[in-house]
C-alpha cells in the first residue's frame, strides 16, 4: 500500500492573507505572533511573503552570488554558489509545503535566509573565523544569520535589521532543532530583547526549510563533484542508494551521454527523497496526533524527517562525499588558502583598527575588546570571497597599488 495514500489527512482551513487553504497545524498568517516593532501591514502581501520580499532585497541576500558552497568564486562558472544553492532550497521548500498544506511563503522566507550569515570561503572560512574569535565567545552563521536580519542590515528609517515577523526568526535559528546549551552571543542578546522560545521545535515550514537543505547540498554536491573530477561515476555508484538509481537510468536511457546521465539520476534521487520526505511527515502528523502549531512546537522530536531507509541513505551519501570531497586534496589546498586569508584578515583588523573602512573604524572607537572583535567578525563575514580575496592582497601584498589615480 502506498504510504502518502493511506493516511488521512486533517481539512485544510482557508487563510485569505496568502490566498491558500493550510492545515490547522500550518504557521497561519493571519495567526502571526507579528514584528518586534510594529508595522502597518501591507494590504496586498502576508506577512510571510513580505518577510521574504524583504530578504531578497537585502544586500546579504545578493552578496550570496559571490559567496562559496564548496569551490570558490574563481575555480569555474557553473559550480554552486550560496545564492544558487539558496533558491534550489526554496523552490524544493515551497513545492513541499504546497503539498503538506503549509505556508509555503514561510517556507521560502527560511530557506533563502538559512545562509546569509555565512562567512566568506564556505565551512573554511567559518572555522577559521570561529578559530579566531575562540577568545571572544567563537562564531556561529546561524547566530550570524540572526544578527544579519536583525541588526547589520541597515536599510529603513524605523528599524535596524528587516523587523522579521517572529515566525521567521524562529524558522531562521531552529530550522535544524531546538537550540540548546551554548548559544552564540548573537542568539543570547536577541532573545533577552525578543524571546524566540530556542528550547522548542520550529514550525513545519521551518523544519522543511531544514530538511530541504540537506536534500540540495547532498545531491548537488555529487553533480558538481563529478564536473570537478573529484571523483567519477565508477566510485559513488558504490552507494547504494545512488547505485540503485544510476542503474534505472542506464536501463531506460542506454548510451546517454554522461551529463545528461548525470542529472537524469541527481533529479530521481532528489525525487524519491522528496517523496519520501512527505509521506513520513505525514505518518509523523498522524501517529503523534499533531493538530495545531503547537502541537508542533511541544512535540519533543520533529515531525518533518526521511524514513529511516532514507536516512541511513542519506547518511551513507553524506559520508561518501566527505571522504571524496571535502578532503579531497584539492578543497583541503583551497580551504587552507581560505583559512589563512580569514584568520589574517582578522588578526590584522584586530590589532589595526583604524585600518578598517570609515563606518567599521566608527563602530569601533571606545568599545571594550569583545564588542571590537564582534565588529571585526561582522566585517568579514560579510565579505564576498572576490572581495576577502582582493582585502587580503592589498593589505599583504606589498606590490600592489594600495591608491589609484
Amino acid at each position: 500500500m502506498n504510504l502518502e495514500n493511506s493516511i488521512i489527512m486533517p481539512d485544510p482551513i482557508y487563510s485569505v492573507a496568502s490566498n491558500s487553504f493550510l492545515a490547522p497545524y500550518a504557521s497561519i498568517p493571519e495567526k502571526s505572533r507579528g514584528r518586534l516593532v510594529v508595522e502597518k501591514e501591507s494590504p496586498g502581501r502576508s506577512v510571510y511573503q513580505r518577510d521574504r520580499d524583504r530578504i531578497i532585497h537585502s544586500t546579504a541576500f545578493r552578496r550570496l552570488e559571490y559567496k562559496t558552497q564548496v569551490f570558490v568564486y574563481h575555480e569555474g562558472d557553473h559550480f554552486r554558489t550560496r545564492l544558487t544553492h539558496s533558491l534550489e532550497v526554496a523552490q524544493l521548500a515551497k513545492s513541499i509545503a504546497r503539498e503538506l498544506h503549509l505556508d509555503e511563503d514561510l517556507s521560502e522566507a527560511v530557506a533563502i535566509s538559512h545562509d546569509l550569515g555565512h562567512t566568506p570561503f564556505g565551512h573554511a572560512g567559518e572555522d577559521a573565523l570561529d578559530e579566531a574569535m575562540k577568545d571572544f565567545g567563537g562564531f556561529d552563521h546561524n547566530g550570524q544569520t540572526l544578527r544579519v536580519v536583525t541588526k547589520l542590515e541597515r536599510k529603513y528609517a524605523d528599524f535596524d535589521g528587516l523587523n522579521l515577523t517572529w515566525e521567521c526568526l524562529e524558522g531562521i535559528v531552529k530550522h535544524n532543532g531546538p537550540v540548546t546549551g551554548d548559544i552564540s552571543r548573537a542568539m543570547s542578546e536577541y532573545v533577552d530583547v525578543h524571546d524566540l522560545e530556542l528550547s522548542t521545535y520550529a514550525s513545519l515550514e521551518a523544519q522543511v526549510a531544514g530538511m530541504c537543505d540537506d536534500i540540495a547540498y547532498n545531491n548537488h554536491d555529487i553533480e558538481d563533484g563529478l564536473r570537478a573530477g573529484l571523483f567519477g561515476l565508477e566510485s559513488i555508484r558504490e552507494v547504494a542508494f545512488v547505485g540503485d538509481v544510476l542503474r534505472e537510468v542506464e536501463t531506460l536511457y542506454p548510451n546517454l551521454e554522461e551529463s545528461r546521465l548525470i542529472h537524469e539520476t541527481k533529479r530521481r534521487m532528489i525525487n524519491l527523497m522528496v517523496r519520501d520526505l512527505v509521506a513520513q511527515t505525514k505518518k509523523n502528523i498522524t501517529k503523534y496526533k499533531i493538530n495545531t502549531i503547537e502541537d508542533v512546537r511541544i512535540a519533543g522530536r520533529p515531525m518533518v524527517c526521511f524514513s529511516q531507509k532514507m536516512e541511513d541513505d542519506r547518511l551513507a551519501v553524506k559520508e561518501f562525499l566527505f571522504e571524496n570531497m571535502y578532503r579531497h586534496y584539492k578543497i583541503n589546498l583551497m580551504s587552507s588558502k581560505a583559512n589563512r586569508i580569514v584568520k589574517e584578515l582578522f588578526e590584522f583588523f584586530f590589532a589595526e583598527p583604524h585600518c578598517l573602512p570609515p563606518y567599521w573604524c566608527e563602530q569601533v572607537k571606545k568599545v571594550d575588546k569583545f564588542v571590537a572583535a564582534e565588529v571585526i567578525a561582522d566585517y568579514i563575514a560579510g565579505m564576498t570571497d572576490k572581495y576577502a580575496f582582493e582585502e587580503h592582497r592589498r593589505i599583504f601584498d606589498t606590490s600592489h597599488k594600495l591608491i589609484t589615480a
